[in-house]
């Protein structure tokens, strides 16, 4: 038995994949800052878990261990998938190419550094108070102690958190887009950079 399949022509072009991805700058941000937090929260899970289930402090540490290392090679998958789907090896997410152009323009550029700008500034001020609250919540939901949860520095923790991540979106659009993108388009790129 003999079976042809996807001969005909197709009716609609495909659309123009971006090439590289948005999203590698980001990932890389995440993943780091998702590794400082486990960081300075590994000592205080250690000294809480144990008080709470019968497990050893090395079983745990063995646990966030590999609990990075999953996030860690998801992430990669994540990444190389995105990628691969750019180049059209893959089925992607097609939203990318919709809302976003190939090379941003200069106001998506100039919005892009602002944010950046703001965003790692903000971020910079409430790092630490924001890690202690993260590392300091461990504690609270450990022992059910609501009166010991301070609402003003969740907040601070939360306005880090998206801060931090306005500034990775930003840089990975600037790298990505007007970095990566723009060389790869060489002469044929926007007239602005000659």
């Amino acid at each position: 038995m003999n079976a042809h399949v996807g001969s005909g022509t197709r009716t609609a072009p495909r659309r123009r994949r971006s090439v590289p991805a948005y999203g590698p700058v980001d990932a890389v941000l995440g993943y780091v800052l998702f590794y400082v937090v486990v960081d300075r929260a590994t000592p205080t899970v250690v000294d809480v878990i144990p008080g709470v289930l019968d497990v050893s402090a090395s079983l745990i540490r063995l646990g966030l261990a590999a609990f990075l290392w999953f996030v860690l090679v998801t992430t990669a998958l994540d990444q190389a998938r995105r990628q691969l789907a750019a180049l059209g090896v893959v089925d992607g997410d097609t939203r990318e190419s919709f809302w976003s152009p190939a090379i941003p323009s200069e106001t998506q550029t100039l919005a892009y550094v602002a944010l950046l700008a703001v965003g790692g500034l903000v971020a910079a001020w409430t790092f630490e108070p924001a890690i202690e609250t993260a590392v300091s919540l461990i504690r609270v939901v450990a022992a059910l102690d609501g009166g010991a949860f301070d609402l003003a520095a969740f907040a601070v923790m939360v306005v880090f958190f998206v801060s931090f991540e306005t500034a990775a979106y930003a840089l990975d659009r600037l790298l990505v887009g007007e970095g990566v993108r723009t060389m790869l388009a060489g002469e044929g790129g926007r007239s602005r950079l000659r």
